[in-house]
């Protein structure tokens, strides 16, 4: 059968179809603030169910410390929280040893390839993480410790030191496909978990005498970017955010792309928003979108699947009167953390 011929029976052209007949029933299109806060309300509580996420099970955090590593010029401490009964997250904490005080935090999700939190914190003791991280620039946890935040990045669910036992073996290998296979057909899915796991990360930043409780950002590259992107747009705590690598619409880099990771896949998510609506639900704070131009994810089109999704959002920080807290950061380069702009730009805001 010639690939023409098995085309016709692929189903992805009746997918399209329904994309464009059922897409974005709840999209940004508020005319005055009155209106945009009532969406908001309304749109966050629906991604909580759609996500899952109204159904997790709050806890006592009970933290603890397990180490603490001389890093040169940051302490790097190992983390222990509890997120759910019985469910915990390590979280690797970098903190400038020049850091008086209370000091301003970013929470620094990782995405896929790096093994989980150990790339965003820069530690190299793995040959695949080390080659990672040159890659993808990716330690930014580092980045921003050294500018001064103390940084927080966890393993998200799935990752790292929480990989699945189909995923062990490979510290590069996810465990998305697996989580979603049980989640979802319990109401649950990947998406709903990594927010609620940082959203209890907030709650545990709060409670650290080193750190400003309202000064906190969130910045991630790729998966990163996802986690960031969620994060910030239902919790108001985030005060300002960078999303790398992760910004687009969703018919050419998640519809079309769908062999891209099964955490990217929230149930009737396409029927309800695009990728600007959730930027929407983050104005007027700062956020900062990072796109490379080689950025194979950003679908077919390009940065040109990227613009009207940047346009979604700036409708709403317009409306707001935040024109200015919205920047598009677009370079030269495939899928990678930038920083150039980002690292300065966000301690700023988190420091001034």
């Amino acid at each position: 059968m010639t690939t023409t011929e098995s085309e016709k029976y692929s189903v992805l052209p009746s997918m399209h179809r329904r994309f464009g007949r059922v897409k974005r029933s709840m999209g940004f299109n508020a005319t005055t603030p009155a209106q945009w806060r009532r969406w908001r309300k309304t749109l966050r509580a629906k991604l909580m169910e759609l996500t899952g996420y109204d159904t997790m099970v709050k806890c006592p955090l009970r933290p603890k410390i397990t180490e603490e590593i001389d890093c040169g010029d940051y302490r790097r401490q190992r983390v222990e929280i509890q997120t759910e009964p019985g469910i915990i997250m390590p979280v690797y904490v970098l903190i400038p040893k020049f850091a008086r005080g209370r000091t301003s935090a970013v929470i620094n999700p990782h995405g896929h390839g790096g093994g989980g939190k150990v790339a965003v914190a820069g530690v190299r003791d793995n040959p695949l993480v080390a080659e990672s991280i040159e890659g993808h620039n990716y330690d930014y946890g580092v980045q921003f410790a050294r500018a001064g935040l103390i940084s927080f990045c966890p393993d998200a669910r799935g990752f790292g030191e929480r990989q699945e036992k189909p995923a062990r073996g490979n510290v590069l290998t996810a465990s998305c496909t697996w989580i979603n296979n049980m989640a979802q057909p319990l109401g649950q899915t990947v998406t709903g978990m990594w927010v609620w796991d940082l959203h209890r990360l907030i709650d545990y930043i709060q409670t650290r005498k080193d750190c400003d409780g309202d000064r906190i950002g969130c910045a991630g590259l790729s998966g990163g970017g996802l986690q960031t992107l969620w994060t910030t747009a239902l919790d108001d705590r985030i005060r300002a955010a960078v999303v790398s690598g992760y910004f687009y619409g969703y018919q050419q880099s998640l519809l079309e792309k769908n062999t891209n990771c099964s955490c990217n896949y929230v149930p009737h998510l396409y029927e309800t928003i695009d990728m600007g609506d959730l930027a929407a639900l983050i104005a007027p704070r700062p956020l900062m979108i990072e796109t490379g131009t080689q950025d194979t994810l950003n679908g077919a089109d390009g940065v040109n699947n990227v613009l009207p999704q940047v346009r979604i959002a700036a409708k709403a920080y317009r409306l707001l009167d935040a024109g200015k807290n919205l920047r598009h950061d677009v370079f030269e380069g495939e899928h990678r953390w930038h920083g150039t702009v980002s690292v300065p730009w966000l301690t700023k805001l988190l420091t001034s």
